[in-house]
């Protein structure tokens, strides 16, 4: 987001730390004021922020991309048979792949609304497919677009798809529209970042009422019924994250790791999660449930299979830093991963308390 709205301003501040910092910390906060208010603004904006700047967006990138082809414009990759599969550098090669997981993570949380669908049991398994095809159609094409306007040793991983408009809409002498697009896509990530903190922190909210995880404070909701404390501990979380974008010099590697983590620590909940929906339904078929997942043994073992290779791939630098520190980069990853993927639900385990747990139905207003 920070990368992209740089292009509106100026493109040099896409590479700036300090920029970005202050970027994250600026629209993070807003975000949070705006869930605040509660779900129904956030629904619109989340759904306005998918048209206007992501399907939008996509379709004019690979439109132009397709044009500037057919103009007998070189490819910057080759689109040749030999070159359909990425030249193999050893498991190494293979880790920017992590990454793409994160473009399915939170999926998942879209379950905490099950219960308000009027028809669960056909909606939802309709929305999970719809969603799959879109994120597929999203990621994909406008990859390969970029790909071919913007040499590989040229790409920013955070500012690639502006690095694609501005040199497309330069060969069609149309670089005013960079701005704008700039500020579409800044659009569907303020959308996007919406929906992320409505969904966990009311499944954080929902656990911790029933478990006691956390202290009545953190668990009181606001006069919108929104887990408003929550969300501002989050935020404070969150910028004290965002400095280590002002710390690292480079953008990109700080956003690789970052990104790397987070990732880490969702394949983490993900292995948790497959065997806990195996174990829920071999000890309680017959709850009843909003809606009940088909084949479900097979789905969690292949789930569990395909995050378990993600997480062990993870732990490779990939051959796109060259030759870094190896010992760093595996401490950084690791220790942030195993300290906020294990470290940090135990302690949440080993704190609750008896007299913490709110139960579902009581209310507690700030």
């Amino acid at each position: 987001m920070a990368s992209t709205l740089a292009y509106v301003f100026n493109p040099d501040l896409a590479s700036n730390g300090l920029w970005t910092a202050a970027v994250i910390m600026i629209c993070y906060w807003s975000g949070v004021y705006i869930s605040s208010q509660g779900t129904k603004s956030i629904a619109g904006l989340a759904s306005g922020g998918l048209i206007i700047g992501t399907l939008i967006p996509g379709v004019l990138l690979v439109t132009l991309g397709v044009v500037f082809l057919g103009q007998g414009n070189p490819s910057a990759a080759p689109m040749t048979v030999s070159n359909l599969l990425p030249e193999w550098a050893g498991l190494a090669s293979l880790v920017l792949i992590v990454n793409n997981f994160l473009s399915y993570s939170g999926m998942e949380m879209n379950a905490v609304h099950v219960n308000t669908l009027r028809n669960p049991s056909k909606e939802f398994p309709k929305s999970m497919f719809l969603s799959m095809g879109l994120v597929l159609l999203i990621f994909i094409p406008p990859a390969l677009a970029i790909s071919w306007i913007v040499p590989a040793e040229e790409l920013s991983l955070t500012a690639g798809i502006m690095q694609a408009f501005d040199a497309v809409l330069a060969n069609f002498s149309a670089q005013w529209l960079t701005p704008i697009l700039g500020i579409m896509l800044v659009t569907a990530s303020l959308a996007g970042m919406l929906t992320w903190l409505a969904g966990p922190s009311k499944g954080l909210l929902l656990i911790s009422r029933e478990e006691g995880y956390l202290p009545p404070f953190l668990q009181r909701l606001n006069k919108n019924g929104v887990q408003q404390n929550i969300l501002v501990t989050q935020g404070l979380v969150t910028t004290v994250i965002a400095l280590g974008y002002a710390l690292i010099p480079d953008v990109s590697s700080a956003y690789w790791i970052f990104s790397v983590i987070t990732t880490q620590v969702y394949l983490i909940m993900y292995l948790l999660m497959f065997v806990a929906a195996v174990r829920l339904r071999r000890n309680d078929p017959d709850h009843p449930r909003g809606y009940r997942a088909p084949m479900l043994v097979g789905l969690c073992g292949v789930g569990f299979a395909a995050s378990l290779a993600a997480l062990l791939i993870g732990f490779i630098p990939p051959s796109q830093f060259g030759e870094g520190n190896i010992g760093l980069y595996l401490l950084i990853v690791g220790g942030g991963a195993l300290g906020l993927g294990l470290l940090v639900p135990y302690l949440f385990y080993r704190a609750r308390k008896p007299s913490w747990k709110l139960g579902d139905t009581e209310e507690v207003v700030a």
